[in-house]
């Protein structure tokens, strides 16, 4: 793979300045937008960006900063999930919890926003309390972020807890977009001016890119990200007036900097160091871009990836019509069309062909693979296993040399396991997933050399692209994530069934 982003002299880059910028103020409220770990999209619109860039930029700050989660309380109650994770919010609070200690850093505590009682929510603060995390509840504040008086008074932030914090660097981060972390900054800002100490607010949002062109792919690919969020790229025209330089910012920053400006101006007394939403961030992404074109490329085939996942939610009824005509418009716009995926033809016509061949009028699954050296890999469902479980075969059969006849799984081996499944377990899919593939496959490597070669070529499936002809189950789903497969689906669902699918 190309490399057009380099990782280390952005670290370098990052830290410097955000060490800069603490230096203006006692303690610093750092907004962290996106993933603080696993960044996929950045990895896969930047190659050669770390995924975890920003958790090992906080461990190179760890001794000067600590870490505020919070989540909004509406997001527990209804269950929203990660759809990279497919867990719901407040799991997600729980392993980013697990994460951040792994790497040694300091979580404060976790703050419920707009807390109102919700029963949800509730059992889910008794949880964290009960394993000693401290946590806080902040109150939805009448005519927030319109009534400025009343925000930036005792019957705004002053009825919302001050969080007691030591380090001069105080990261906010969330599970998700609009969790309440910019109202968690300035709470915070409210009562530290009120015991007199000197404290500011930056924001560290990775995308959009501000020293990169309005229509630059690397930018629209975040707007294809962002079509739920109804995110729009815009010239930040704040910044523009104030210092005649082109620069890009999205709507719900360029929305908001009035107001932020001016809740600052009131809780500090003095006029703000901000004249734009781009002299609020600290983002330094663009200067690890080494070649465009590559990042370019990259960002084009990312924008097609969110295409089909679109239309995938918005058949599963995850998302509006409107979602679903923003992304295509911005297909248009960058002139894409699906096949410009390189696994996707080969994926329908291989389903095409089996299709001519099938007596019946049942749905084809194929998934092809686009290996890292260009090669195509296929596999398809029958009744042992599914497509996925057969292209991950097929796939580790052909990096390791294995010609296509031989088995590496057992059939006795197989059958034992759909019996366990279909006629013990009782369920109502025979076929195995890729789960159960592969568990199959790490027994059987260690008494069959021939699958134990096989087995050791898992990792160098990490960064091949797939397109399977039907919408795959959340197991699949997540596996083929942890393997490093990007995957992508037409909108298509494998069978009749609504629930056993």
């Amino acid at each position: 793979m190309k490399t057009g982003f380099d990782p280390q002299n952005y670290i370098e880059e990052q830290s410097k300045y955000i060490l800069e910028r603490v230096h203006n103020f006692d303690k610093l409220y750092l907004e962290f937008g996106g993933k603080l770990i696993g960044d996929k999209h950045a990895k896969r619109v930047l190659p050669g960006f770390d995924e975890d860039a920003k958790i090992k930029l906080l461990q190179k700050l760890k001794d000067q900063a600590e870490i505020i989660i919070c989540v909004y309380a509406g997001d527990i109650e209804r269950n929203k999930l990660r759809g990279d994770f497919g867990i719901t919010y407040d799991m997600e609070v729980l392993r980013l919890l697990d994460d951040l200690r792994s790497y040694g850093l300091e979580v404060n505590s976790v703050v419920i926003t707009r807390y109102n009682k919700q029963p949800a929510t509730t059992v889910f603060m008794n949880k964290l309390e009960r394993r000693n995390i401290k946590v806080y509840t902040h109150k939805e504040i009448p005519g927030y972020p319109a009534d400025i008086d009343t925000i930036v008074s005792e019957n705004g932030y002053g009825i919302n807890p001050y969080i007691a914090t030591t380090k001069p660097i105080v990261v906010v981060t969330a599970p998700g977009a609009n969790s309440g972390k910019l109202a968690t900054c300035l709470n915070q800002l409210y009562h530290e001016y009120k015991m007199g100490n000197v404290a500011g607010y930056s924001k560290f949002e990775t995308f959009p890119v501000w020293n990169l062109p309005l229509k630059h792919p690397v930018n629209i690919a975040y707007e294809a990200a962002t079509v739920d969020l109804k995110d729009v790229n815009m010239i930040d025209n704040f910044h523009f007036e104030t210092y005649h330089e082109i620069t890009v910012n999205y709507n719900r920053d360029l929305e908001m900097f009035p107001v932020v400006k001016r809740i600052i101006e009131k809780i500090t007394g003095n006029e703000s160091m901000y004249q734009s939403p781009t002299d609020m961030g600290v983002n330094r992404v663009g200067f690890g871009i080494i070649d465009d074109d590559v990042v370019s490329e990259a960002s084009k085939q990312e924008i097609i990836r969110r295409y089909f996942a679109t239309v995938c939610d918005f058949k599963k009824g995850l998302l509006d019509e409107e979602a679903l005509t923003r992304m295509k418009v911005i297909m248009e716009e960058v002139q894409l069309k699906q096949e410009d995926r390189s696994c996707v033809l080969p994926a329908r016509e291989y389903a095409a062909k089996l299709k001519d061949k099938s007596s019946d009028n049942e749905t084809i699954a194929v998934i092809a693979f686009e290996m890292n050296d260009g090669q195509i890999i296929t596999g398809k469902s029958s009744t042992t296993m599914d497509c996925c479980s057969a292209a991950i075969l097929n796939s580790i059969k052909y990096l390791a040399g294995i010609s296509d006849e031989i088995y590496l799984l057992s059939p006795l081996i197989l059958n034992t396991i759909r019996d366990l499944k279909v006629n013990d377990l009782k369920n109502k899919i025979t076929s195995l997933n890729a789960n159960e593939i592969l568990i199959a496959l790490s027994i059987s490597a260690v008494t069959n050399p021939t699958a134990q070669l096989a087995y050791e070529k898992l990792s160098q499936l990490n960064g091949v692209q797939a397109h399977c002809t039907v919408m795959l189950n959340k197991n699949d789903e997540q596996i083929l994530r942890k393997l490093g497969i990007d995957v992508t689906c037409d909108a298509v669902y494998p069978s009749e069934n609504l629930y056993y699918v």
